[in-house]
């Protein structure tokens, strides 16, 4: 039964890291991967030396953190509150809501929020805007707003899912304690910090360290599409990937991108490491190995 998984996991996964070696040489078409020059780490060189590189270095970081802390505080919350309805059609309603962003291309959700955005014709500013009586903004002129409004749509891509999990983590529980706690005269409030979080919390340790080995990438879609590639936007939009593809349209330096995605992955490999490491200390068995 484990055989399908197996073999789709060296196909997808070890496979193609033999194309690690491009990191460490001058591609040449011609003379193939094998036959092109050494040149050491002169493709992380070009990286690092990049007037850039502490820029997208710190978006990218910056981003995911925030990313991870928003979703998860967003996720528990949305959790809670569908278990205490617990009513068919606002589950409903919630999973056609908020999972709809996370089924359906980056591409489309880039269109809906330029729908939003649009300086002319978006319903922010001819809407929302002019109730607080302030002039149009510009929205992909200005960098200064972008922060929250790649939080926003990370959340309303991922939110859904996430909570989806934490639900199903919370009615896994058995309601045995929740009798319990009531007949001793719990709140709601001390019922969902005495039981529903510390119960599900492997299961939010286990989110949150598959999050945390993904903190060096950053979703393209939502960094590079959902801005419309806006250069004035640059500053607050720009993370390592965007980077790396505007470097290879720019240049086609294939040894520069998989220099790129190298770092990227020995970065993310430590980093859950050290995560896992600090969890085991605190909870042997809440720790992923």
């Amino acid at each position: 039964m484990t055989l399908p998984g197996v073999v789709y996991l060296i196909i997808n996964n070890y496979i193609p890291m033999y194309g690690v070696i491009l990191a460490f040489k001058n591609l040449n078409y011609v003379q193939g991967i094998w036959g092109s020059p050494f040149i050491g780490f002169d493709n992380f060189k070009f990286l690092f030396n990049s007037p850039d590189a502490f820029l997208i270095t710190r978006n990218t970081i910056a981003y995911n953190i925030a990313f991870i802390l928003v979703n998860l505080i967003l996720a528990l919350l949305t959790a809670l509150l569908i278990n205490e309805i617990k009513d068919k059609f606002v589950a409903r309603f919630y999973q056609s809501t908020f999972l709809l962003p996370h089924i359906i291309s980056m591409v489309v959700v880039a269109y809906l929020v330029y729908s939003f955005l649009n300086t002319d014709s978006g319903l922010v500013n001819r809407q929302i805007v002019k109730w607080f009586g302030t002039d149009a903004i510009s929205w992909y002129t200005e960098s200064k707003y972008w922060p929250y409004v790649l939080v926003i749509v990370n959340a309303w891509k991922n939110v859904g899912y996430l909570s989806i999990i934490y639900f199903a983590a919370i009615i896994g529980i058995d309601k045995e304690y929740y009798e319990a706690a009531t007949i001793d005269g719990a709140s709601k409030w001390r019922q969902m910090t005495r039981i529903t979080l510390p119960l599900i919390s492997p299961v939010i340790i286990v989110m949150t360290l598959l999050a945390i080995s993904s903190i060096m990438r950053s979703d393209f879609g939502l960094f590079y599409q959902v801005p419309m590639n806006s250069g004035p936007l640059l500053p607050t939009t720009n993370t390592i990937d965007t980077f790396v593809y505007r470097a290879m349209v720019g240049f086609g330096d294939i040894g520069m991108s998989a220099a790129a995605g190298l770092y990227q992955s020995v970065v993310c490999f430590f980093l859950i490491l050290g995560a896992n490491l600090l969890v085991r200390r605190i909870s042997k068995q809440d720790a992923l190995f």
